[in-house]
């Protein structure tokens, strides 16, 4: 039988998730930033001239709400827009000199929320930590999808459960 400690470790991750996101969102206010904007900032940091259709994808954005995110972030004078050479109906993403400083202000950000969360943790332990979690992230990732009709429940001889649909 499965502790009841491993039952509940989806729930325990996703609450973690949740509650650094939360804590960093809370500092970001100070300086008027959204999680979004400080992702796509972060992402562009090193994916310079993307098209705005990829970088949708790497933010895991619906393109719409990117459009707005950029278009908000051209008005603050962090990003520019270029046509894209290959294809002028589409466009790269490229950051502007002030975004340094406010890239700086988000690492800065991530640093201490990052060090609020792992208080009380030995070098060592924090070392584990994201070790365990890099192993548990390529796990995830080398799963091959699912077939269509698991997703319900069917072909496992019961129905699925509010939860796992």
């Amino acid at each position: 039988m499965i502790p009841d400690r491993f039952r509940q470790l989806g729930f325990l991750l996703k609450d973690v998730s949740r509650r650094y996101t939360r804590r960093f969102e809370e500092r970001a206010q100070r300086f008027a930033l959204t999680l979004p904007q400080c992702r796509v900032l972060i992402l562009l940091q090193g994916n310079e001239g993307v098209s705005q259709k990829r970088l949708a994808e790497l933010a895991e954005l619906d393109p719409m709400t990117l459009v707005r995110i950029l278009d908000r972030m051209e008005t603050d004078g962090w990003v520019q827009r270029r046509f894209d050479p290959a294809d002028r109906r589409a466009h790269t993403i490229w950051l502007t000199a002030a975004a340094g400083t406010v890239l700086e202000q988000i690492w800065q950000l991530i640093g201490e929320t990052r060090a609020e969360m792992l208080q009380g943790l030995s070098g060592e332990e924090r070392a584990q930590l994201v070790a365990l979690l890099e192993r548990v992230h390529a796990n995830l990732n080398a799963l091959p999808p699912l077939p269509a009709d698991s997703a319900d429940g069917a072909g496992t001889g019961r129905k699925a459960t509010r939860c796992e649909r």
